[in-house]
C-alpha cells in the first residue's frame, strides 16, 4: 500500500482534484434546468414577441397656454364704453385707446361719472365761495380764476342763490395724450336756478324761479406717471 500511494503520485492526485472543483466553479454543472441554447434569428423573433406585448400609452396632447378670461372680459367692457361715449368718433376712440395704454386703470365710464359730480360741485362751490372745495378739484390756473372772480363779487357784497337742478345732457369730446398727461374735455348741458342780490338783498341778476339752461366745456387732466389718481379742471369754456 505504501507503494501505490507514493508521494509523487499523491502529489499529482491533488493537483487533478483542485483543478477539477475549479473548473466545476467556473463551467458550472447542468441540472436539467438550463434554457436551451438560442439561436440569433429565435432571439430576434422573441423579442419582436415581447414588443407585440408592450401596451403603448396614449400621447398627452399638449395643452394650450391657460386664457385669463378676467383681462380678456376687462378689454371687451372697454371696448363697449369705447363705443358708448366715442359714438362713431374715430378720433375719440383713438385718444381714449391712447390714454387707457398709458394708463390702464383708465374706465371711460368711470371717468365720465366722476366728470359729471365733479360739475355740480364745482358750480355749486363756486356759487357759495367755497375756495377749499375748488382748490381740490381745479388746477392752480383754473382755480385763480374762479377765485379772483369770488374775491370781486364779495367786495361788492353780492350773493348767489344758487340750485343745481341737473344735466339735459353730458358728453365726451375729445380725448387725447399730451406727452404723459391724459387729457379729456367733456361738454355739459346744465339746468339751474340763479339768482345774484347786492349787499341789500335786491336781485341784480338772474331769477330765483326760473330755470335757465347752462353750457360748459371743460378739460381735465392727470398725469399717467404719477399714483395720484385725482383729475384737475385744466380750463373751461362757457357755450353759447
Amino acid at each position: 500500500m505504501g507503494e501505490f500511494f507514493d508521494i509523487p503520485t499523491l502529489f499529482f492526485l491533488i493537483v487533478a482534484v483542485v483543478v477539477l472543483l475549479r473548473l466545476r466553479n467556473v463551467l458550472g454543472t447542468r441540472d436539467g434546468l438550463e434554457r436551451p441554447p438560442q439561436h440569433p434569428d429565435e432571439a430576434k423573433s422573441e423579442n419582436e414577441s415581447d414588443a407585440d406585448n408592450v401596451v403603448s400609452l396614449p400621447k398627452r396632447k399638449r395643452t394650450a397656454a391657460p386664457v385669463n378670461l378676467d383681462a380678456d372680459k376687462h378689454r371687451l367692457k372697454l371696448d363697449a364704453e369705447i363705443e358708448r361715449y366715442a359714438k362713431g368718433n374715430s378720433a375719440l376712440e383713438a385718444g381714449l385707446n391712447d390714454i387707457i395704454s398709458a394708463d390702464p386703470d383708465f374706465a371711460p365710464k368711470s371717468f365720465m361719472d366722476g366728470a359729471i359730480s365733479a360739475y355740480e360741485m364745482v358750480v355749486v362751490a363756486f356759487a357759495r365761495g367755497d375756495r377749499k372745495t375748488l382748490k381740490m378739484v381745479l388746477d392752480k390756473s383754473v382755480y385763480d380764476g374762479f377765485e379772483a372772480a369770488i374775491s370781486e363779487r364779495e367786495s361788492r357784497g353780492e350773493k348767489i342763490d344758487f340750485t343745481f337742478v341737473g344735466f339735459s345732457d353730458v358728453k365726451m369730446r375729445d380725448a387725447e395724450m399730451d406727452g404723459k398727461n391724459a387729457n379729456v374735455t367733456v361738454e355739459y348741458a346744465a339746468q339751474v336756478v340763479s339768482a345774484t342780490k347786492n349787499a341789500d338783498g335786491e336781485l341784480i341778476e338772474g331769477d330765483e324761479e326760473a330755470i335757465v339752461n347752462i353750457a360748459d366745456e371743460w378739460t381735465f387732466s392727470r398725469n399717467t406717471k404719477t399714483r395720484d389718481p385725482n383729475w384737475k379742471l385744466i380750463s373751461t369754456n362757457q357755450l353759447d
